[in-house]
């Protein structure tokens, strides 16, 4: 997951998931119910969902305090594309910074299919200390090395819904429900109505919880991580 996303033998196509009951734990939530089929013919140019566009050259700055510090989250949606298992996708560069160092750097590409549905179509990632390189763990993409393809908005979000966001045995795996579609937020960026927040968890780390709020017209406005009670929040928008 980003403060860092089922079986082995469903490894040809994306899993979605519905919740289960409650017994206090996000691992308990889930139920794989559904396994919609990945068609790459069935993809469109570029990405404009209403809670996740990406429109090339916008800039999206966030900011949070941790345990271990300060946080500067900055996210660029680049001019650039990338073809990944036959779907030509967007690139998003999301740079991690703590106390001013950079601590990761994430190329990550996305596409939008007819639905609306946006995809996660992989990563690659490297994480920093010091200014040197120590690990690319969490890196994937969708048709290499059994890497599956997932979910990070569906093209109409409804309470309830819940799908798998990325697949990469051991590395990511990543998952989120819907949890409200009227959300009022206001963060230093402003304040939107009509948003969508999201529950991210893994079973890599069970113990992760992270709340999300999508906004129309913006994308992700607030992030709130309750292991270790970090929030962030958006900052600044340039627009492309």
């Amino acid at each position: 997951m980003r403060a860092r996303s089922i079986a082995a033998s469903i490894l040809g196509a994306l899993l979605l998931v519905i919740p289960g009951c409650d017994s206090g734990s996000p691992e308990d939530n889930f139920i794989v119910t559904y396994d919609p089929p990945f068609d790459a013919g069935s993809f469109v140019a570029g990405v404009d969902n209403s809670f996740f566009p990406l429109l090339p050259g916008t800039v999206l700055t966030y900011e949070g305090d941790t345990e271990d510090g300060h946080e500067r989250i900055v996210v660029e949606v680049l001019h650039d594309t990338r073809v990944v298992a036959g779907v030509t996708t967007v690139v998003v560069r999301d740079r991690v910074y703590l106390d001013g160092e950079l601590i990761e750097d994430t190329f990550d590409w996305y596409a939008q299919d007819q639905d609306d549905n946006v995809w996660y179509m992989g990563e690659v990632t490297e994480e920093y200390e010091n200014g040197e390189v120590v690990s690319t763990g969490g890196s994937w993409e969708a048709g290499v090395d059994g890497a599956v393809a997932g979910i990070i908005m569906p093209g109409t979000p409804e309470v309830g819904q819940a799908y798998y966001q990325e697949f990469y045995e051991g590395e990511a795996e990543d998952r989120g429900r819907i949890l409200s579609t009227s959300e009022p937020v206001t963060v230093p960026a402003g304040t939107f109505a009509g948003c969508v927040k999201t529950e991210d968890t893994t079973p890599l780390e069970p113990d992760v919880l992270e709340y999300k709020y999508h906004c129309p017209g913006v994308g992700t406005v607030l992030e709130e991580d309750l292991e270790d009670g970090a929030t962030f929040e958006l900052q600044t928008i340039v627009s492309g």
